[in-house]
Parts: C-alpha cells; sequence; structure tokens
C-alpha cells in the first residue's frame, strides 16, 4: 500500500493540485462565498484523475503484483491526504485573518466568515463530492467527464444551500458566523459534524469503490467514450 502511495504522488499527481491548495488565502478576498474554496479541490481530482487516464497508470498498476482492490485505496488517500491539507490551510488562513483584521471586516457578507464552521461545511462538501464521484468513476476510469460533473453540480447546490442558511437562519447568520473567539462551542459543534460528515461518506465512497473496481474486467475499464 505504502508503494503504491508512493506511486499515485510520483505519477498521477497533477501540478494544479498543489497550485489549488494555496487559493486558502481566497478567504482574505472580502464578501466572497467561502465554500467556493474547496471546490478546487475537487477540481484537482479531476485533473489527476485525468492524468491518471493519460498515463496508463491503471493498467501499470494492475500489472504490479498488488491486491486489486487497493489501487482505488491508494489513489483516495492521496486525494483525502490533499483534501485534509486544503482544510487545515483554510483554517490556519482563516485564523490568522480574524486574529489581524478587525470584527467588522471579518464578518463576510456573501456566506459564512472564515472560521471553524466554514471548515466544517468544507468537510461536508468535499465528503458529498468524494461519494459521488469516486465510485461512478472506478466503474469505468477512462469516463472521467460525467462522474466530475455530476459531483461538481451537487457540490455548487450544496455551497448555495450554505449561503442560504446565512441568511435565512438565525444559527448560521448570527451563532455560527464571525470570529471563533465568539460562541466558540456552538462553532467548534459545527466543525465534529462537518468532519464526522466527511469520515462517514469518505469511508463509504472508499469501501464502494474497491467493491466496483474489484469487479472491473480490463476490457470494462479501457472502453473509450
Amino acid at each position: 500500500m505504502v508503494n503504491l502511495i508512493k506511486k499515485e504522488l510520483e505519477l498521477c499527481m497533477h501540478p494544479t493540485a498543489f497550485i489549488f491548495l494555496s487559493f486558502a488565502a481566497l478567504v482574505f478576498v472580502p464578501n466572497y462565498p467561502y465554500e467556493v474554496i474547496f471546490f478546487f479541490s475537487c477540481l484537482s481530482v479531476f485533473f489527476c484523475c485525468m492524468m491518471t487516464r493519460e498515463n496508463g497508470d491503471i493498467a501499470f498498476s494492475c500489472a504490479l503484483p498488488v491486491k486489486k482492490e487497493h489501487i482505488p485505496l491508494a489513489k483516495m488517500l492521496v486525494v483525502i491526504g490533499l483534501q485534509c491539507i486544503s482544510l487545515l490551510l483554510v483554517g490556519v488562513i482563516g485564523a490568522i485573518k480574524g486574529a489581524i483584521l478587525p470584527a467588522e471586516q471579518y464578518v463576510n457578507q456573501a456566506g459564512i466568515s472564515a472560521n471553524i464552521v466554514l471548515v466544517g461545511n468544507g468537510a461536508i462538501l468535499l465528503g458529498i463530492f468524494n461519494l459521488i464521484f469516486f465510485p461512478r468513476y472506478f466503474k469505468a476510469p477512462d469516463k472521467i467527464g460525467v462522474p466530475f460533473v455530476i459531483g461538481a453540480i451537487v457540490v455548487f447546490l450544496m455551497i448555495g444551500v450554505f449561503i442560504v442558511l446565512r441568511w435565512a437562519t438565525p444559527l448560521y447568520s448570527i451563532t455560527l458566523n464571525g470570529l471563533n473567539t465568539v460562541n466558540t462551542g456552538a462553532k467548534a459543534a459545527a466543525l465534529i459534524i462537518g468532519f464526522v460528515v466527511y469520515i462517514i461518506l469518505s469511508t463509504i465512497s472508499c469501501k464502494l469503490s474497491r467493491n466496483i473496481f474489484k469487479k472491473l474486467t480490463f476490457e470494462e475499464a479501457y472502453t473509450e467514450l
């Protein structure tokens, strides 16, 4: 498994995966729907899977003396690692923003502020994307577009839901908004709930993807669109 993960990092990691991590700095943009930052993490998955296809990596991996179900697991572990780094960066940079800006400038008028609730929301978005994208992707690793489009649509719909909640409910507009130092308990609970959802959805996605890929024949995996 360790060697498969190394192979993923060396052969399948698209440069945009690291570039998009820097987009966590968008939390300094005033009045911006910060949940969009996490869409770029989803987009980096698309580019990495494209690179996997162009390099013929699935065929190469299947020729290695490894368990077939470990191939999707290795890819997903790398993706989960990148997603966790993205969540961490948003949390850290958001905290820095809160420390250096006045409270009235910290509050986001276009959605939730750059606090730990945003990190929880991002975890939910990424968990949903993992659940939708990866089982569909591993049914036919050459057909990346449709699984990504479906996942992206659902992610943007959920971003819309979070924005509506920001304005429609006192819980989001008052209790969960603003600095981490205000209503800290409620914000920490939202963060924990977000990560619990992320872990559950990503675990289900891993199990489904392993089972689906294990049953694939070579011909099914490489049927052209």
